[in-house]
């Protein structure tokens, strides 16, 4: 079936690359520092008394449906207890503490200001030291990792090696710059951060993707498969046409398609494409006009939280939509939660940060067919119990044909590196040893 398929589908090439192309003001082309700038996020008082000003003048809020738990979105029930905790409780400046608890820096790339975190561990000499990107996805930052950071960059004697962690704020999301005229999608940020890691004196590395950066980070893994040593995804997808058709054979046989204990993860598909239609409105939004929504979301903190936390919390586990709190707390902690709503907040980076569907489905993007055109980079890949979609290893490997393993999880959601940070920690990390070998 799939040699028959790849007779009709032909693989495309891969696209040109223009390693130079300029996305910043065109009054700067010509004028660009590279330098290597240490960075500080600062939370100024004038910037938290506004927030607590917007914050304490919040309208009153329309009541939810009788029993309708967050079916019909964030449940305003929930929300005064978030807005004076976030108001009145949040500890800002030991948060600020916090998130500059790791050395930060910004550089020039093709005319954005990249933000990113350097980690690099001190080693005892004959131990190497390789870099690990890692890229974090919508609506997160690089605080992902923060919990992360600690397990990658251990010096061990039973590793020749040690990681150095680049956790970059991708393009337009946090403090890291975006495009000021169109199509700047996945492929055109995939050459971003590949010149970061040349900047960074880093000729070749690993990657780690999830959300977006998974996708971003299989951009560089087809356009640059000499210097990408080895990636790691928690979000494994295939959208090219044969896995598409193949998807869909399954619905009728899916033991053709997906081991048995793993078939309710995709069949049957009326009920993954039920959950399409309930859960992504805010998608078919951000893809078509990002910047009317991102209007409200830039002026309202309140809009601004009850827009991100009800994601987190379908992202998390898609049935909490029947549940009034979304069973936030379980999962992550008040401070988790504000800290990455204060990185889109005091960057005001929500509509940057949102125009990322928009490019990344457009007709320009979509052309490039890069889910059909095979990497050589060898892939390891983690799937959680409860992402948004499962992907057969055999079906990644039409794109990845050296993916080297699976690991299966019987829990965690969508945002893994929140929810179960040592756990995906420990398994980059066999990656990488892998990858070494």
């Amino acid at each position: 079936m799939i040699s028959l398929l790849s007779m009709y589908f032909k693989t495309p090439p891969v696209p040109d690359i223009d390693l130079n192309e300029w996305w910043g003001p065109e009054c700067l082309q010509g004028h660009q520092d590279t330098s290597i700038r240490p960075f500080r996020i600062e939370f100024n008082e004038s910037m938290i008394e506004d927030l607590r000003h917007r914050l304490r003048n919040t309208r009153q809020l329309t009541p939810p449906l009788k029993d309708s738990g967050s079916e019909y979105g964030f449940n305003t029930y929930e929300m005064p207890g978030w807005l004076q905790y976030w108001s009145e409780e949040y500890p800002f400046h030991e948060r600020e503490r916090m998130i500059n608890r790791y050395p930060q820096y910004r550089t020039n790339i093709q005319g954005l200001n990249v933000h990113f975190v350097r980690v690099t561990p001190e080693v005892p000499p004959g131990v190497e030291v390789v870099p690990l990107l890692l890229l974090h996805g919508w609506p997160t930052s690089f605080l992902d990792f923060y919990e992360l950071i600690p397990t990658l960059t251990t010096v061990s004697k039973h590793r020749r090696f040690a990681i150095e962690v680049i956790a970059a704020n991708l393009p337009g999301f946090g403090f890291s710059e975006g495009a000021v005229r169109p199509g700047f999608g996945p492929d055109k940020i995939a050459v971003v951060l590949r010149n970061l890691m040349h900047r960074l004196g880093h000729k070749k590395f690993y990657i780690h993707g999830a959300d977006w950066g998974s996708v971003v980070a299989s951009n560089m893994a087809t356009f640059f498969p000499r210097e990408v040593l080895g990636y790691h995804s928690s979000m494994p997808s295939n959208i090219s046409p044969i896995a598409l058709i193949l998807r869909l054979i399954g619905a009728v046989r899916p033991s053709l398609v997906v081991r048995p204990e793993l078939a309710d993860r995709m069949y049957p598909l009326s009920t993954q494409l039920g959950k399409i239609l309930k859960e992504f409105g805010y998608f078919y939004l951000q893809a078509t006009k990002p910047d009317t929504v991102d209007i409200a979301l830039t002026d309202s903190p309140a809009g601004l939280l009850a827009y991100y936390f009800e994601k987190i919390s379908v992202g998390t586990r898609s049935y909490y939509r029947h549940l009034a709190d979304g069973r936030l707390r379980i999962h992550y902690t008040r401070e988790q939660l504000i800290d990455n709503l204060m990185m889109y907040w005091v960057s005001n980076s929500i509509a940057t940060a949102g125009r990322i569907y928009a490019e990344s489905n457009s007709l320009r993007y979509f052309s490039l067919q890069i889910d059909s055109i095979p990497s050589e980079v060898p892939t390891w890949i983690m799937q959680a119990k409860y992402e948004i979609f499962y992907t057969p290893p055999w079906m990644y490997q039409l794109k990845y044909p050296n993916l080297l393993n699976e690991t299966v999880l019987d829990t965690g959601g969508h945002f893994l590196s929140l929810e179960l940070p040592h756990v995906l920690a420990e398994d980059i990390l066999k990656a990488v040893i892998e990858f070494q070998r």
